[in-house]
């Protein structure tokens, strides 16, 4: 029996946990022996069972010992999020939401992995799978969601502690492939050629089985030029969906309207004179036509990016913030509103790009399940680290140019 060091010194409570699955070859076992004594607590771990063939799962159950409940509280917490499961077994406990929009003191807060609860002695799936909500069970009937923290009502059943909860990591795959051994590795000197050529490829096999792809888009995208490739793709049917804000469309507007991006003229990068109000002029123009599904509709809006989404039924959700020009008609201010049209559309996205824009990438981040395959591209190698903290732990992050990466992505696509 191993007792992890510093076992002895301490006055302890405990509780039994396991964990089953692939938790060898994915270093499983040694993060949770790590996230055990970095919290400060111990453990004894008295069962273990490896898989000696590469189908075959292995088994672990150890005692977790801390010093108060506060530290075991974090403990099984952060334990949780590898898949381990409290040994009892009794059913998940709730208790009733205090008013609207509020949850009791110890309210469970979920991860963006596969989850079940115990319910009448089963395991029930939750439904709705997104990190930082809580879980609403209903009882009688056996059913079990996650619902954000503004849609609870008093009353709800809200999930608390960590009792008939067991949380799903994903298996690592079998074969090496890009997005499992590639992720989070933050560096500007991987190969990208080869890495685009696979996020093609993935993209190809996508659209085959009819997942839906998701793009994040900056406005980087349009002032660096690569606005007319991601209107081609979007026009080949690679993109089901789009996610931005005012910014992205009023570029990509002016860029048809104006032929520049800020002011810019785009075929060769110059300064235009008075083109520091093209923008304006931009939001203007499709104000005055009513919005961008009415501009395209009398023909003021004839190409780029938001034409495509129009005219290729792409879903598309554009969310303002305070510092907005205008904004467009389109742009959703109530961010409330924003957060579930957003919710809305991930719902069967398969796979997520993520260009040149932190913060509606991040938001992004967490709304979507770990299943779902994530490419972050950004020139700041921070994009990605901030994803990757704020627990999209599965994005693939490329540090590169917006224009170089569009333009090397469609032509790997073909179009």
């Amino acid at each position: 029996m191993f007792v992890a060091q510093g076992e002895q010194d301490m006055k302890e409570i405990s509780e039994e946990v396991t964990l089953e699955g692939h938790i060898i070859d994915s270093w499983t076992l040694p993060k949770v022996f790590d996230a055990v004594m970095d919290l400060g607590g111990s453990f004894d771990l008295e069962e273990i069972r490896v898989g000696r063939k590469k189908d075959e799962t292995s088994f672990a159950r150890l005692k977790v010992m801390a010093a108060s409940e506060t530290q075991l509280d974090s403990i099984l917490t952060a334990l949780q999020q590898f898949g381990a499961v409290l040994v009892s077994r009794n059913d998940v406990r709730s208790e009733p939401a205090p008013c609207d929009g509020a949850l009791p003191d110890s309210f469970y807060s979920t991860t963006h992995m596969p989850t079940e609860v115990r319910l009448n002695g089963k395991w029930v799936p939750v439904a709705g799978t997104e990190m930082d909500l809580v879980i609403i069970v209903e009882r009688a009937k056996g059913l079990a969601r996650m619902v954000p923290m503004a849609d609870v009502r008093k009353g709800d059943a809200v999930v608390v502690g960590h009792e008939g909860i067991r949380v799903m990591p994903l298996d690592r795959p079998r074969e090496r492939e890009i997005f499992s051994f590639m992720a989070n590795d933050v560096s500007s000197e991987r190969p990208k050629l080869l890495v685009i050529e696979e996020i093609a490829r993935q993209m190809q096999e996508t659209r085959a089985r009819g997942g839906k792809i998701l793009v994040v888009a900056g406005p980087a995208i349009v002032h660096s030029g690569a606005g007319p490739r991601l209107a081609a793709m979007i026009r080949a049917g690679f993109v089901q969906a789009l996610f931005g804000g005012n910014a992205i469309a009023t570029h990509d507007v002016e860029s048809v309207l104006l032929g520049t991006s800020l002011g810019m003229a785009l075929r060769n990068g110059q300064p235009v004179e008075g083109g520091h109000r093209h923008h304006m002029q931009a939001i203007n123009a499709i104000r005055r036509a009513g919005s961008l599904w009415q501009a395209v509709e009398t023909g003021i809006l004839r190409e780029g990016i938001m034409y495509e989404c129009i005219k290729n039924n792409v879903e598309m959700v554009l969310a303002g913030s305070v510092r907005d020009d205008g904004p467009l008609p389109d742009v959703i201010m109530d961010m409330a509103e924003a957060q579930r049209r957003m919710r809305e559309a991930v719902k069967g996205v398969a796979m997520a790009l993520m260009i040149a824009t932190m913060l509606h990438s991040i938001a992004t981040g967490n709304l979507l399940p770990a299943s779902v395959k994530v490419v972050a591209v950004d020139i700041n190698p921070a994009v990605v680290t901030k994803l990757a903290d704020r627990g999209t732990f599965q994005a693939l992050g490329l540090v590169t140019d917006a224009e170089l990466f569009v333009r090397e992505l469609a032509q790997a696509l073909k179009i």
